[in-house]
């Protein structure tokens, strides 16, 4: 099952028509959509559909899948023809990320939905939490707003003080929700500043969420 699984269409053709990884990845693609939609459903029970969709578009997207299949280096496990491999096949995004969707196919197969959940959801949380930091789509503040209103806290407030010499100022900024002050974040600017102080009080915000 892994050997199908790591099987490209391009290696496939070469050596004569065996079976390749396309099938499972046709399975995989919707069982990786269930588990980050019920990732998300859990982490945001406050959040209706307009605004989890886009998240998950954050998470099962191309880009996403393939820098989690280098992260577990599944390019070096490929079968691929000759003219990938001259092509560095194995570095790109569209091969990567179905074959990523094929070896979640081949997992459940083997172990069923719960197993394969829990060890799919190790390998795809840090995308759900660069999209969700990241607010997919919106920057750290606008983030950062819209998950205090839904979560019923005050507005945020961010307070600002720099440091350096005129022509190198550094700036700080941290989050103020009511009586609750969160880390610093820094820049060159307060408007860097204060986006890495929002996405610092998001991620601080969203992990609480989820406990």
């Amino acid at each position: 099952m892994l050997e199908l699984a790591l099987t490209h269409r391009s290696y496939s053709y070469e050596a004569g028509g065996i079976p390749t990884n396309e099938r499972l990845e046709f399975l995989g693609d919707s069982v990786l959509g269930l588990i980050v939609t019920d990732e998300l459903y859990k982490l945001f029970p406050n959040l209706d559909e307009s605004r989890l969709s886009p998240l998950r578009s954050g998470v099962v997207n191309m880009k996403a899948l393939a820098q989690i299949a280098r992260e577990i280096n599944l390019g070096s496990y490929l079968k691929i023809g000759k003219g990938e491999e001259a092509t560095n096949g194995r570095e790109k995004n569209s091969i990567l990320a179905d074959t990523f969707e094929a070896l979640v196919g081949a997992i459940y197969l083997e172990h069923g939905y719960v197993r394969s959940a829990e060890v799919i959801s190790k390998w795809i949380n840090p995308a759900i939490v660069a999209a969700t930091s990241q607010g997919s789509t919106l920057d750290s503040k606008t983030a950062l707003q819209e998950l205090s209103a839904l979560l019923n806290l005050a507005s945020p407030e961010y307070e600002i003080s720099e440091s350096g010499p005129d022509h190198d100022k550094s700036f700080m900024a941290c989050v103020l929700l009511g009586s609750e002050k969160f880390p610093v974040g820094m820049g060159k600017s307060k408007r860097e500043a204060e986006q890495a102080a929002a996405k610092i009080a998001y991620e601080i915000l969203v992990e609480r969420d989820k406990k």
